[in-house]
């Protein structure tokens, strides 16, 4: 795999694992530790040594590792093709319920935000500002991550 393809990839794979990682935590109240990860694998007969775990999440390095990569997909409860990337493989339920609160939770935090910067501002602006944003949420792509917020 050329070099591009293999940070591309490597990239995609951080970004799917961070997004299960947000959603672990959205589901118990705090995000997975590395020795959570590494015990469960552990169970599995694979061993995850912290700097590869560093290096995957972050997108440094590309795994081709197979058992790695379906004792991950086991411990997050999603589809192995989901986490290696494969074309065919639908976004998880569970990943899009959460990637559609958020998205409403930000939405609703703009609109909030606006209404009380925005002063005395008509109730037909309002509905406006949530007609638009509400139109920016749902034209978003099912797997798109949402944008950081900033601020509040």
């Amino acid at each position: 795999m050329p070099d591009d393809e293999s940070t591309t990839a490597a990239e995609d794979l951080a970004k799917r694992l961070r997004l299960l990682l947000d959603v672990a935590e959205a589901e118990t109240g705090h995000e997975p530790t590395f020795a959570q990860i590494a015990a469960f694998l552990e169970t599995r007969g694979t061993n995850l040594s912290r700097s590869r775990w560093t290096y995957i999440v972050n997108g440094h390095r590309y795994v081709q590792d197979r058992p790695l990569l379906e004792g991950l997909a086991a411990y997050f409860d999603v589809d192995p093709a989901f986490l290696a990337g494969a074309a065919s493989a639908e976004t998880p339920a569970k990943v899009s319920a959460q990637l559609d609160l958020v998205r409403a939770m930000r939405a609703a935090r703009v609109k909030s935000y606006a209404a009380r910067t925005m002063g005395d501002i008509s109730p037909n602006a309002l509905r406006a500002i949530s007609k638009f944003l509400d139109a920016e949420v749902a034209q978003r792509p099912p797997d798109e991550t949402p944008p950081a917020s900033g601020g509040n």
